[in-house]
């Protein structure tokens, strides 16, 4: 399966690069004010799923922008375009992120990114490799020697909760934080040890699923910001591991200023 997944990957980039570079000819609509959807993530989306069932015909698929597709309890969740504004910019952080589940367990992850021409690739219990090569996450385990990565999903969606609490809590105790636009890319970051962590409030299985398991075999550890996994799409926190323990403690910090516990 995972030769597929990554001929698969390969494949859709190619098809992705395409319709990059002539970017300014594309169709741009709104999914709403701030979020963006182009003919390209439907067009990719559409040949993803394509090229799985004529593989997989009894296989089911999530999508990010058909749904769901009935089928049996090995399910892929895919993300044509992760990172869609970056994408419309012009900008080459963006990524395909593909995920096969089994009963819901993310059991094969591939994230890639064209541009770069980067294919991260994991599967459960035989680590994660870049373009072949075995990664692992890094071993830095002070907040001040650490970057991080992040988003604002939550002010996308105009949700009355959002990161910038946590982020003003937690940029004066890194080194620094960077803001790449692909949540599927960060936790492929943090996984290579290019990054310490990674947080965000308000993402999705397919914004993440291929991006938790590649991290989890690189050596790092994804929760939610109580450091449990009841809440893990609501609240998105991915580390090397060794820094985690002490951002959740700040996050903590940051709920009991607020008020909420």
């Amino acid at each position: 399966m995972n030769e597929f997944l990554e001929n698969l990957a390969r494949e859709a980039g190619e098809r992705l690069l395409d319709y990059f570079k002539r970017i300014d000819q594309l169709a741009i609509d709104h999914k709403s004010e701030r979020d963006l959807v182009t003919e390209a993530d439907r067009a990719l989306e559409s040949f993803l799923v394509e090229r799985i069932l004529a593989r997989y015909p009894d296989h089911s698929i999530n999508g990010e922008e058909s749904g769901r597709h009935a089928g049996s309890e090995m399910c892929w969740v895919i993300d044509p375009i992760d990172g869609t504004a970056s994408f419309v910019h012009g900008q080459p952080y963006f990524s395909i992120s593909i995920a096969v589940q089994e009963h819901g367990r993310t059991v094969s992850g591939c994230v890639y990114a064209p541009v770069m021409d980067e294919l991260f690739l994991a599967s459960r219990g035989s680590g994660a490799t870049r373009n072949g090569q075995p990664i692992a996450v890094s071993g830095r385990g002070r907040l001040i020697d650490s970057m991080m990565a992040t988003g604002f999903a939550c002010i996308r969606s105009d949700l009355k909760r959002n990161n910038l609490p946590y982020f003003s809590a937690l940029l004066p105790r890194l080194r620094d934080v960077r803001r790449y636009g692909s949540a599927a890319l960060d936790l492929c970051y943090v996984a290579c040890g290019r990054l310490e962590g990674f947080w965000e409030l308000n993402l999705h299985d397919y914004d993440v699923a291929a991006g938790i398991l590649i991290l989890e075999e690189a050596g790092g550890l994804f929760t939610d910001f109580d450091g449990g996994s009841e809440n893990i799409y609501a609240e998105n926190l991915g580390t090397n591991r060794a820094i985690h323990k002490e951002v959740v403690q700040l996050f903590r910090e940051v709920e009991i200023a607020r008020g909420v516990s």
